[in-house]
This record gives structure tokens, C-alpha cells and sequence, in this order.
């Protein structure tokens, strides 16, 4: 059973993502639930509380995404799996990152520490493989994986077997 903090926590979400943090009122987001106003100040404060806790969730749900990564040994099956990050993004999950994504531009947030331990094990993975500049084609590659992940949420044409092909292919992993 959904109890009434998870019904608020999904419509701000939902809410958030669709129309904006800004836009949003704390009462949209409770008649949205089916909960009164004041509920929502006495589980989260305020709407920035709300927020935070979306973002707790979100941040909890990322590192499990790229956890197998973090944990992996080999260095190819690090880039082949970080490849296949964006491409694999559940449609459950499309609102959460549609709201990252729309966030960053809102109100600049941007939380550099979220992706570190990913850029890391992908700089590590690459060194590895004896690339030249190992940090740079860390950062290249998750920024346009970014950009693959905002694509995907906007439902943008390209195709995505040809894309992880292509890539694959980059970094010899075929």
C-alpha cells in the first residue's frame, strides 16, 4: 500500500519535472496527491524539503545503477557497462532524471560528487587500457553519455543499438 509521503514524494516529483521546481506550489503538489497542504509541511518542512528528499531517493537509485560498475575488475567491462548506463534507463526512472536534467538549467544544480567515484573508475579503467589522456576520455565519455541520457528522456530519434555499436567499436570492446 502507497502511504501519503509516498503519494506527496511522487507528485512533486512528477510535478517538478513536468512544470519546474519554480512553478510548482506546494498546494499543486497536494492536490495532485489527494492530501492536504499542511501534510506536506509535516513530513518535508517546506518545498525544499521535498526536494531534498527526492534527491536523497534519486541519489540512492544512481549509485545503485553504477554500483556494478564501481565493483567491476575489468577494465573494458567498465566502459562497456558505463556505455550501456544511458541506454538502459528504466521508463520508471524517466521522471527522476528528467528532473535532474531540467534542474541543472533551473536553478544551477549541479552536484559534481554524485558522478566522482564513476569519473574515477572510468579514468582508472582507461589508464589501464593505456590511453593517452585517461581523465579526458573519462570526462568525454560521460559527457556524451549525458547527452545520450538526454535523448533517450526526450524521446529524441537516434538508435540505440547503432550508437552502443559505434561506441563499442570506439573503444575496441567488440
Amino acid at each position: 500500500m502507497v502511504t501519503k509521503k509516498e503519494l506527496i514524494l511522487k507528485s512533486g516529483l512528477e510535478l517538478f519535472a513536468t512544470e519546474g521546481y519554480t512553478a510548482t506550489s506546494t498546494n499543486k503538489i497536494a492536490q495532485k496527491a489527494g492530501v492536504s497542504e499542511s501534510l506536506i509541511f509535516r513530513h518535508f518542512y517546506n518545498k525544499e524539503g521535498l526536494l531534498k528528499a527526492i534527491f536523497e531517493e534519486g541519489e540512492q537509485a544512481f549509485k545503485a545503477l553504477y554500483s556494478n560498475i564501481i565493483e567491476e575488475k575489468d577494465p573494458m567491462m567498465v566502459v562497456a557497462k558505463t556505455i550501456e548506463l544511458p541506454l538502459d534507463l528504466a521508463t520508471e526512472h524517466h521522471e527522476f532524471w528528467r528532473l535532474q536534467f531540467r534542474l541543472k538549467w533551473e536553478l544551477q544544480h549541479m552536484n559534481p560528487d554524485k558522478t566522482k567515484p564513476l569519473i574515477e573508475k572510468l579514468t582508472e579503467a582507461f589508464a589501464k587500457l593505456n590511453y593517452k589522456s585517461p581523465a579526458q576520455e573519462a570526462r568525454f565519455l560521460s559527457c556524451y553519455l549525458e547527452g545520450l541520457a538526454s535523448q533517450t528522456l526526450l524521446g529524441g530519434a537516434f538508435d540505440e543499438k547503432e550508437t552502443k555499436a559505434f561506441l563499442f567499436s570506439k573503444y575496441n570492446l567488440v
